[in-house]
């Protein structure tokens, strides 16, 4: 990384982090800091190890080596670091929740007003008073996206993690959504997995490139 970054402050830190299924190591002893303020875009073909790392920062594997995410294990401390992470799935989870009880489920969780998220799902397109009754489930892709990226960005938390989050939405919707990260919390810190790299041009302030569980470019772009 060039100089200036040297001074910024490390959010989430690997050392020789690896992570293997089935005896292959998907990750394979990665060192990297990611730090206050990065825009990061996080590119790679599939099978690159983009998924496997967002999921160990979260806690939700087990891997080796060292991983500290603002200062705590992501596995023994997973639920103290939920209130400050965001995540933003490529897969919608199989919620049974309605859109209304999980509005109110994050807004007690994190103690944001409901209208906070009410305000973005809206902006997004997604019409909340007419599906407040509806379960998850039973929304369209594009309308589960529009919502996750509601309860993730209404928070405000201040690490920002994103596994093609603009991948179901609608082009008005897409333009919607990065409008709001562009207005984000400029000390936060985004990782944004995409195969839609043009989209984040006017974003990323970092790119990151992955193939087979290691990191070829780490480039600083602004």
């Amino acid at each position: 990384m060039e100089e200036k970054d040297k001074n910024k402050k490390s959010l989430i830190s690997a050392r020789n982090l690896v992570k293997t299924f089935n005896k292959v190591n998907v990750l394979k002893g990665l060192n990297i800091d990611f730090n206050e303020g990065d825009r990061i875009a996080l590119i790679g073909q599939n099978g690159a190890g983009k998924t496997t790392l967002i999921r160990c920062i979260l806690g939700q594997y087990i891997f080796d080596g060292d991983l500290k995410v603002m200062g705590y294990n992501p596995r023994l401390d997973h639920e103290t670091l939920m209130q400050h992470i965001g995540f933003i799935p490529q897969t919608p989870p199989p919620i049974k929740m309605t859109v209304g009880e999980m509005i109110n489920f994050f807004s007690k969780l994190s103690k944001t007003d409901e209208e906070e998220f009410v305000k973005i799902g809206e902006d997004m397109g997604l019409d909340v008073q007419s599906n407040v009754n509806k379960p998850f489930l039973k929304l369209s892709g594009g309308m589960k996206q529009k919502l996750l990226v509601a309860l993730a960005l209404g928070r405000k938390p201040e690490i920002l993690l994103m596994d093609e989050p603009s991948a179901n939405l609608d082009p008005a919707a897409r333009k919607v959504f990065f409008k709001y990260l562009e207005e984000y919390d400029k000390k936060a810190l985004m990782i944004i997995s995409s195969h839609r790299v043009k989209e984040l041009e006017n974003l990323a302030t970092r790119v990151v490139e992955m193939d087979l569980g290691e990191v070829l470019v780490d480039k600083q772009l602004m």
